[in-house]
């Protein structure tokens, strides 16, 4: 079962952190992340289908969504935020995730085509900043794509998946707080159609809830919400736009001159 880190003050609400090996060993060593990435991945690429000469981002646990990338884009990394913990990645080649503070990132104002946002906004006690941060890295026409936990679907609903923790949102709910953050929502597509179930029933019938999910969407609410946003002009309104990025601790395999010039 995925970890939960509570953090919680008298008064105030759980704040709930996702932990990476729990990440890990969902995506890659179980049936249900395993598909659950298939899910998300072919929608990522009906959105995103090419990135040759980009430089493409992930924050959060965004790996199983940027392999694809790996091989045409001009520069690929995964951020993931100090309350959750770093894994390498990818395992087969050299290491490009980064251990970051979760609204200070490493990496030159304006400087990011794509950013893919995957269990990171949901479970951050600083969303806001967060937010303005991801509008910091995002060059002229640049994309982000926001992947949240559907409030009206089954899996925000079972703590046994990362999409059972942190805060659920409607489609209306993630637009808002976009637009209030000088983000312009584009588009937003469904995903994780099928059970969120490890029952051989749930496993067999996933691909056919998925094909039903995908072409007709109003009959199945999907596990999570996929936003892209561009970036508007005006900075949000906040702190100051930063031009200077902070001294990072980086694991081993990653240089400080691979960040800088990111």
């Amino acid at each position: 079962m995925i970890e939960r880190d509570l953090q919680k003050e008298k008064g105030q609400g759980v704040i709930m952190h996702l932990d990476v090996q729990d990440l890990r060993d969902f995506y890659y060593r179980s049936a249900l992340g395993r598909s659950a990435q298939s899910s998300m991945r072919r929608r990522l690429l009906e959105l995103w289908p090419e990135s040759k000469g980009q430089s493409v981002v992930g924050f959060g646990f965004a790996i199983p969504l940027l392999r694809p990338y790996l091989a045409e884009a001009r520069r690929v990394m995964a951020l993931m935020p100090g309350p959750q913990g770093v894994m390498p990645w990818p395992l087969d080649a050299e290491n490009i995730s980064v251990l970051v503070e979760e609204t200070f990132w490493p990496i030159e104002t304006g400087h990011v085509d794509k950013l893919i946002v995957l269990h990171g906004l949901e479970t951050s006690e600083r969303a806001d900043d967060l937010l303005e941060e991801a509008w910091r890295v995002l060059g002229p026409g640049g994309k982000a794509l926001f992947i949240v936990p559907n409030r009206a679907g089954l899996w925000s609903r079972r703590d046994r998946t990362p999409f059972g923790y942190g805060r659920p949102y409607s489609a209306g709910q993630l637009e808002t707080q976009l637009r209030k953050h000088q983000f312009l929502p584009e588009r937003h597509v469904g995903a994780l159609y099928q059970f969120p179930s490890t029952r051989r029933i749930s496993m067999k019938t996933a691909a056919m809830f998925e094909k039903v999910g995908r072409t007709m969407p109003g009959m199945i609410a999907g596990g999570a919400f996929m936003v892209e946003a561009s970036k508007l002009i005006y900075p949000p309104k906040g702190r100051l736009v930063r031009s200077i990025v902070k001294r990072q601790k980086v694991p081993q395999g990653v240089t400080a001159s691979t960040i800088l010039r990111f």
